[in-house]
């Protein structure tokens, strides 16, 4: 577990509240600037100060307290910053400050610390803070500085302009969700430009038109996104903005968190996960969810692990909401046999070893009936399988009987492409007691023939492959 303190970020309106700086030295100066700028009444409590701190004291900027710090000094602030090169007078305020319920910073010292004061970028009312808990801080100023060249000077002028017109906009577009979809144009349109190029006669009008323009109801629509295998790399730039746009996101069981991370803070989530054995939202129910959320006029996004329509039952749902006149778009996502391929180094094709490669799902009604295994039997092709990990017996089993090699290489890919991805290979004969052995558990994906080999010498991602089958034993793996 981290010893950095998860922080929770707040932006505090200091206008004309008292705030207490201990200190008077360089440090005292900059972090007082910083408050004044706030509006803050800043009180500097020091025996001395430096010739900046004595010059904003004779022109009534500040007030200044003469000593050796006293828990007195507290009394009415809002907060206090510790700002002295003495270990013991950082200590003692930051100990007056906590018994007396006092927001307390000690420059320096975030153990002492009860808020940080964060890396900052200003765009006019704008502001982005950027904060390492106080563990890092020269990471936090690095990207402070890659931001900085990132953020369009046209943002200042922007919130300005947005802050000015705030009321009129909430009272044409009385609607919370007509008014973000206002914003999402408004952002993709010429104002911004425009005010780039300092032209602010025109962004206004650009304003007042894009306003009148709006829709005042807004209506709902659905978006099947892939989500990929769980890095949240891998998600699509289209997938992204999606999840930024949405009001509602209905996401599967797989959905990995760190992407669910990426959507809307205020976006409502909806697990409608669904497991082998666990049916605990019905895809009947999930149809329900998405005309009921679309036909509200909200923003839908329906989240699936891996790619929509690879064993994602896309299809069926693109059915129901074209059946009842739902708009919708569909965004791919990288499925699960070319993630995990890649990230255990298994290439699907090769041209010694896999001329093609077949995307099959175990999770049939009886996989005995309905999966061609003299097909899926033959040579010189890869297999990536789809399952729940309870029928990897009964699956080898079925592939030997009709004519595969018991010494065809397999790779079991758990956890493909996340932080605790776990690759087992070996040989098609023992892969039940490969699985058992090492406790494979879902999500898992089951690459069968001559490339699964591979992993054990092209890995690149994670721990290397437990166990093996080396691809030195293949013909032409050289």
């Amino acid at each position: 577990m981290s010893s950095v303190p998860s922080l929770f970020p707040v932006f505090v309106d200091l206008r004309d509240r008292p705030v207490l700086v201990v200190g008077g030295g360089a440090v005292a100066r900059r972090k007082s600037a910083a408050l004044l700028e706030a509006g803050a009444r800043v009180t500097v409590g020091a025996p001395a100060l430096d010739p900046t701190l004595a010059g904003w004291v004779r022109q009534g900027r500040v007030v200044h307290v003469s000593g050796v710090f006293e828990a007195g000094w507290l009394d009415g602030a809002w907060l206090v910053v510790a700002a002295t090169d003495d270990d013991g007078t950082n200590r003692a305020v930051a100990a007056a400050a906590g018994a007396r319920r006092v927001w307390a910073n000690v420059v320096d010292e975030a153990e002492l610390s009860a808020f940080h004061v964060p890396s900052r970028i200003r765009r006019g009312p704008l502001q982005v803070a950027i904060s390492s808990g106080g563990g890092a801080p020269m990471l936090a100023r690095a990207v402070r500085e890659r931001l900085e060249t990132r953020l369009d000077d046209s943002l200042g002028p922007l919130a300005e302009l947005l802050t000015r017109r705030r009321h009129r906009i909430r009272a044409r577009l009385t609607d919370i969700a007509a008014r973000r979809r206002f914003f999402d144009r408004l952002f993709d349109g010429p104002l911004p430009a425009l005010l780039r190029r300092g032209a602010r006669d025109a962004a206004e009008r650009a304003f007042e038109q894009a306003l009148a323009e709006a829709p005042a109801q807004s209506t709902g629509s659905v978006a099947l996104v892939g989500a990929g295998p769980g890095d949240p790399g891998l998600l699509t730039l289209r997938g992204l903005r999606l999840l930024n746009e949405a009001d509602v996101i209905l996401h599967d069981r797989l959905v990995s968190p760190e992407v669910l991370d990426l959507a809307r803070r205020d976006a409502e989530r909806i697990e409608v996960g669904k497991q082998a054995g666990n049916h605990r939202t019905t895809q009947a129910q999930i149809h329900a969810l998405m005309l009921e959320h679309a036909g509200a006029g909200r923003r839908v996004v329906r989240l699936k692990g891996g790619d929509p329509f690879v064993f994602g039952r896309g299809g069926e749902e693109l059915q129901v909401l074209r059946a009842h006149g739902i708009d919708y778009e569909v965004v791919p996502g990288i499925t699960a046999a070319l993630a995990c391929g890649a990230y255990a180094g298994i290439p699907l094709t090769h041209r010694d070893h896999a001329q093609s490669v077949r995307l099959l799902t175990a999770h049939c009604r009886d996989p005995s009936d309905e999966l061609d295994w003299a097909s899926l039997a033959a040579g010189s092709q890869t297999l990536a399988v789809y399952m729940g990990v309870g029928g990897l017996e009964r699956f080898g089993e079925r592939l030997v009987a009709h004519g595969r090699a018991p010494s065809t290489p397999f790779a079991l890919v758990e956890n493909g492409s996340r932080a605790d991805q776990r690759v087992v290979t070996g040989r098609l004969a023992e892969l039940a007691e490969r699985a058992r052995e090492h406790h494979i558990a879902s999500p898992a994906l089951l690459v069968v023939g001559e490339v699964a080999a591979l992993a054990d010498t092209l890995h690149w991602f994670g721990a290397p492959p437990l166990g093996g089958c080396r691809p030195e034993a293949l013909p032409h793996a050289a």
